[in-house]
Formats: C-alpha cells, structure tokens, sequence
C-alpha cells in the first residue's frame, strides 16, 4: 500500500468516525427531547439521558450482588454455599470444606445435631425402611426412597428439563410429581414412578366447564407408572392463590395437556370449587380413590392448625379408611412457582413451624401411623432432610433441589420464559444448551 492508498483509507475511517459521532449525538439529542418532554417519568424529565442509567444499574444490579458483593451465606433464597454444594453433589464432585463452618451456628432456631458418642461404622449402617401407602386401596404403593422430585409442572419447566428429571429419578429409584400441570411424555420416558398431581383447575383431568373428568383419570389411575394422586389445596409460593402460567409459556402442546388454549395465561382458581370444608375434601378423596384404585393424599400450606384438628374429628367419626393416605405439607416460605410477592413473603407457615404442628396433631389423634407425612419446602441439603425425618416426615420433596441440579444458576427469570440454562423456558434456541441425558446423571448423583 503507497503513501496515496493510505492517506485514502485514512481519509475514509475519518468520515465514518465522524458519521458515527454525528449519528451518536444525533440520537443523544432525541433522547433527551423525549425524556425533557414526557410527563410519566419524573427521574427522565428531571435529568434527561443520564436518568435512564438509574433503571440499567437496578436491573445489573441482583447480577452484580450475586457474583461479587453478596456473602457465601448471605443471599436468598438460597445462598452461594447451597447452590455449589447442590452443583458439586450433581456432577459427582469433592464438597470438602477447609478452615471451618461459615454458617453461624449460634442463631435462635438453628437446628444442631446431637453426634453419638460411638457412631456406627459405615458397613453397619442402613437405609430407612420404605413407605407403605395407602394400604386399604387396589394398588398401595411402597416408596424406597425418601428423598423425592417435588411438583413441578411441564410449563412451568420445559421439555428436556422433565425429560432429564423423569430418567434421573428412574436411575435413582425416587419418585416424580407432575405439578399440576397434568400428565405429560416427558414425566413417563424414563420410566420413573410418577405422583400425579390434581390442581384447582383440574388441568389434564379436566372437562371443558373445568370440572372432573372421571373417564380421564381412570385413564390415568390405570398407567403402570402412575403410583398415587395428589390433591393440591395450596403450594408455599401463593398460599390461597392458583396456578400462574404466563401466556407465552403455554404452548400448543403445553394447552393440549391441560385441556386449556394456547397463547392464553392459564390461571388456576385459588381452590376447588366443589371443596368447602373438611368433609368436602374426605368426599373428594374417597372419589378419587374409587375411580383411580390408588393411594390419594393432598398437598397444603398450614396457616393455623385449626381445621386440621377438625379433619381429625370428621375422620374419626367416619372411620380410619376414610383418611388421606398422606398429607404433603409446603412451607409458606416460596417455592417454585410464580407468585406475587406479598402472598410469597408473608402468607403461611414456613416448614420449620408447621411439620412439627401437623406431626404432633396426628400423633396425638392416633392417626400418624395411618396417614403419611410428606415435607416440602427449601429441603436441598442432607441436614435438611435429616431435620424434617427427625421431626415427623416419611418422606421429603423437593423442587429447587433439583432445579439445581440439571443446571439452574437463580437468575430468578422463570417466569420470564428466558431462562438463561434452558430449565424453565420453552425457547428451542435456550433449551438446547439442556441435555437430558447428562442432567439425568446429575440429578441421580444428586439423589
């Protein structure tokens, strides 16, 4: 290149600087006339341009927290430590700790293992004795694991993301519960024991008017994998509030599942029409039970204690056949759902409360050995499960937990249908990055 061809090129990337610059104030300019002259932002208005990097720095602002500013045991809701030990368990990883706990230990509430002081050796230990359920139906079911996949509907996650738990909880001998989202291909492809989960809407079981369709759930009471039916009353994320899938989730295969139309919001009523109290809900389960030939229990969030002592009372006079044959407790505390913050924040027991309130209820009413208990709630690590068996639980659910382990980093985008890790989006481009072969290895680990 001459002296010529340079001065030339040079000449040209100075104009396009230049047009830049000039396209850059240009636009500058614009800005700042709009902001100077709506009236529906007083931040814009007030400092045109330079305002609008108030809503960047709130929006980068939980992404900057989470990775630099926020403690190992600080954020919520759930911390850096949990998740990584959660990561490190899934892909079969050390979670040795050096130079001691960073848990504060000394916390009002904190619970704290009482260590023997000759524990057993490792070869003389044991696992729990498995779960008989429902023993007066056609099909009881005898659970071996205690640590489980809790509801989590296909909508609420995606295809591959049920795909990878189905074939991870089949590899690890533990049940899977639909969510009430109704019975989907992913839930049976791997072959995992299945709860199926009936919710206020009745989604996959469902009649046009919304009602029950029996001839559907016989259906499915007859599927070899389908184990028991859940009843959902309430879930911990919305105590007294339905389901919410937001419309840009609800696919057309999604709304063929659950007998709803595509491309619209499918919001669940905040409870069964037809239960109005505690006899109601003894009538629905027997139904259930009789139609399906399976072990039938529900799933609530406990508020006050009361009417669980009245479905004690309505129970012993119709006899111990008539109880559920267990009870899913939820904590108040959130979950996976979506849910408006003051129902997620401030409505219901957490677990910590209420699992001893339910378990020493039924124990005193003689019922314990009849009804089992199922916790759920933020129960992600072994010293939680070990908790909740301590005080009461035959089993534990848990969803996050297993969020975790196929991938999910808490960029708290579930709703957004951008799940960054492809969990709970049903973009094609975002889902790819989700192998559900390989998470299902993970998810078996983390079990």
């Amino acid at each position: 290149m001459d002296v010529n061809d340079a001065f030339n090129a040079a000449t040209v990337l100075s104009k396009i600087f230049v047009l830049a610059l000039g396209l850059a104030a240009a636009a500058l300019v614009v800005v700042f006339v709009i902001d100077r002259t709506q009236n529906g932002d007083a931040i814009r208005r007030n400092y045109p341009v330079i305002g609008r990097l108030r809503y960047l720095f709130s929006h980068l602002g939980e992404f900057f927290r989470q990775y630099f500013f926020a403690l190992d045991r600080e954020e919520m809701p759930f911390n850096r430590a949990e998740r990584e030990w959660i990561e490190n368990s899934a892909k079969g990883r050390s979670n040795t700790q050096p130079f001691g706990s960073t848990r504060n230990l000394t916390l009002v509430g904190t619970p704290i293992f009482a260590n023997a002081a000759f524990p057993k050796l490792d070869e003389e230990a044991s696992d729990p004795p498995a779960v008989l359920f429902g023993p007066y139906v056609e099909r009881p079911y005898r659970a071996g694991s205690i640590i489980n996949i809790s509801a989590m509907s296909y909508g609420s996650l995606s295809a591959p993301a049920i795909e990878a738990l189905s074939r991870g909880a089949a590899a690890a001998g533990c049940w899977l519960n639909t969510g009430e989202g109704g019975l989907a291909p992913q839930h049976l492809v791997g072959g995992a024991d299945v709860v199926f989960q009936i919710g206020t809407a009745k989604y996959g079981v469902r009649t046009r008017d919304g009602a029950l369709d029996e001839t559907r759930l016989r259906e499915i009471g007859a599927t070899p994998q389908v184990k028991m039916i859940e009843l959902k009353l309430a879930q911990g994320a919305k105590p007294g509030k339905g389901g919410i899938l937001p419309a840009e989730k609800v696919t057309a295969e999604i709304a063929s599942i659950r007998g709803v139309t595509a491309g619209e919001a499918s919001i669940s009523p905040n409870r069964h029409p037809e239960i109005d109290d505690v006899g109601d809900l003894i009538d629905m389960i027997e139904r259930l039970r009789r139609i399906s030939g399976l072990p039938v229990g529900f799933k609530t969030v406990i508020g006050g204690y009361h009417w669980i002592e009245e479905l004690c009372d309505a129970i012993g006079a119709r006899g111990e056949r008539s109880a559920p044959d267990f009870i899913t407790l939820d904590g108040g505390d959130g979950g996976t759902g979506a849910a408006p913050m003051a129902l997620m924040d401030n409505v219901g027991l957490p677990l910590r409360y209420a699992l001893p309130m339910l378990t020493d209820i039924l124990a005193r009413r003689r019922l314990r050995d009849r009804i089992r208990v199922i916790a759920s709630g933020k129960l992600v690590t072994p010293a939680d499960v070990a908790w909740a068996y301590c005080a009461g639980a035959d089993a534990v659910n848990t969803a996050r937990g297993f969020m975790f382990s196929i991938g999910c980093i808490q960029a708290l985008r579930c709703h957004t249908n951008n799940c960054p890790t492809g969990v709970t989006t049903h973009k094609k481009h975002l889902q790819a990055a989700l192998d559900p072969v390989r998470k299902a290895r993970q998810v078996a680990s983390y079990v």
